[in-house]
């Protein structure tokens, strides 16, 4: 770590707010695309991202300069998304095919979404919680079916179940979507 960014941890281990400022500045943008991957919408993804921030401060002593700061924060931000996640009833939802199209006719696409990495986040908002977020740790977090197991409490084949299940249901939200773009225009 370089002396700019030890120097910003030592002042923000001691509770400068100008330097916890800075650190938060740094890196909100990448952890709030994190925390919006995990949340229903918008407002609970800024909910997340607080909260994560304040466990960030809370646990600076814990960084041991061991891997680069950003990943600490990412993995503390990660964490408290997925405690998020297991506070949730009814996260782990399984729909059968025919209740997946009930649930994707409920949903009416925003018409102004498109291909843009935001409106991809939309859309992945609108999946149930537990398809989002066995999909966002397999697919995106790199995780494997037993760790997600582990971590949220469920069979390593419920894992792999909602993973099938989530990559069909995005699919189908992002043909409706891509169908419905095409018609508006």
């Amino acid at each position: 770590m370089d002396t700019k960014n030890k120097k910003l941890l030592e002042a923000c281990k001691k509770g400068n707010r100008q330097a916890q400022r800075q650190l938060y500045d740094q890196y909100k943008g990448k952890m709030f695309v994190l925390c919006q991957r995990f949340a229903n919408s918008r407002e609970e993804a800024e909910d997340l991202l607080q909260e994560g921030f304040i466990k960030v401060f809370q646990c600076l002593d814990q960084y041991r300069e061991e891997g680069p700061l950003g990943a600490w924060v990412r993995k503390v931000i990660l964490n408290v998304a997925l405690q998020y996640i297991r506070k949730q009833r009814n996260k782990f939802v399984s729909l059968e095919e025919d209740q997946m199209e009930y649930f994707l006719h409920q949903q009416e696409a925003e018409p102004n979404e498109g291909n843009n990495a935001q409106d991809l986040i939309k859309l992945l908002q609108r999946l149930p919680p537990g398809f989002r977020t066995v999909l966002n740790l397999y697919v995106l977090e790199g995780y494997t079916h037993q760790q997600i197991a582990r971590e949220l409490n469920i069979s390593v084949g419920t894992s792999k179940s909602q993973l099938n299940r989530a990559k069909a249901y995005y699919r189908k939200l992002l043909e409706d979507n891509l169908m419905k773009s095409n018609l508006i225009k």
